[in-house]
């Protein structure tokens, strides 16, 4: 099937009237590329980043225009998007895209990623392609943990060399329950995972059952430990051999207090997300918490590090 992408170009003052033309005009699938609202997205959820693409600031620069795309035997369509463009008084341009399955294309993004010694982490479409590693099989592009950033990967290799067969293992942050799927894998007896945002939950436990695990080696829940006083309590009535936060820096910070509730003498805290220039913020966090930082390691602009309480 041939698709033409149509392009209409406007401004940020402006856009959001024009995207609401559109759709009346029965056109609701608009991609927006707007510098001002991406700017505006950034700062109202400042608490939730630590790191922007800078790629991407870059191809937002000055933008503010309006994709959509119409299949090319879609006459009326095109006369429609035409005639709409020109009441608004607006320029477009059009050009064809590749005959392509784009309901299959967008699976070619994710290859299987090899990660330490002797792990994988594979699609579920291609769950047989291991190469004889341990296979972390996802159904990817859901929600955060694909297992191809540098912050996931050093907890994978991190926990390589620390999981113990019959570990109890909490995951704060889960997302796409990659973490807790790992170290089940490694010989963990149990792992829960925790993740403020609800969809999480139910992708969590999916892709736990496309690697075999369900309740109880694995439990998903939803919650914000530092708010929910029941969730914190039913949690730190259990004792965890590992603790994981790969999260980013500021959310480390906010859940350092609470972490000792967590961890015995004998647990180790793994935290990763943290950008090089807020490795020093999260350490002095995680002291004054009453933790200890045993190791660090780094990958391009990431840090993850290694903790235990402190024995006074």
């Amino acid at each position: 099937m041939a698709w033409l992408e149509y392009t209409i170009n406007t401004d940020s003052g402006s856009i959001e009237d024009v995207a609401a033309a559109l759709t009346a005009a029965g056109f609701s699938e608009l991609v927006i590329e707007d510098q001002a609202e991406f700017e505006s997205f950034l700062e109202e959820n400042r608490a939730c980043w630590d790191y922007i693409d800078e790629e991407l600031q870059q191809q937002l620069q000055g933008l503010s225009r309006i994709k959509l795309y119409l299949e090319d035997t879609d006459r009326a369509g095109h006369a429609r998007l035409e005639d709409t463009a020109a009441k608004l008084g607006l320029s477009m341009t059009v050009q064809s895209l590749p005959d392509t399955d784009w309901e299959e294309g967008w699976k070619d993004n994710y290859p299987a990623v090899e990660v330490g010694q002797n792990l994988i982490v594979v699609p579920c479409w291609n769950a047989a392609d291991t190469h004889g590693r341990l296979p972390v099989i996802l159904d990817p592009g859901l929600t955060f943990g694909t297992g191809a950033h540098a912050s996931t990967q050093m907890v994978m290799e991190a926990m390589e060399k620390l999981v113990q067969p019959g570990w109890r293992c909490l995951d704060l942050g889960s997302g796409s329950g990659i973490l807790s799927i790992t170290a089940l894998r490694l010989g963990a007896a149990s792992a829960v995972g925790v993740d403020i945002d609800p969809k999480a939950e139910s992708i969590a436990r999916e892709n736990a059952a496309y690697n075999g695990f369900a309740v109880p080696a694995f439990t998903a829940c939803t919650g914000d430990v530092t708010k929910d006083a029941a969730l914190m309590d039913a949690l730190s009535q259990k004792e965890y051999d590992l603790v994981l936060v790969n999260i980013v820096a500021d959310v480390i910070i906010g859940l350092a207090p609470v972490l000792p509730r967590f961890l015995t003498v004998d647990s180790t805290l793994i935290c990763s997300g943290i950008l090089d220039t807020r490795l020093d913020d999260v350490t002095a966090a995680l002291e004054r918490a009453g933790l200890t930082v045993d190791a660090r390691y780094a990958r391009e602009d990431w840090r993850c590090v290694t903790a235990k309480r402190s024995i006074s």
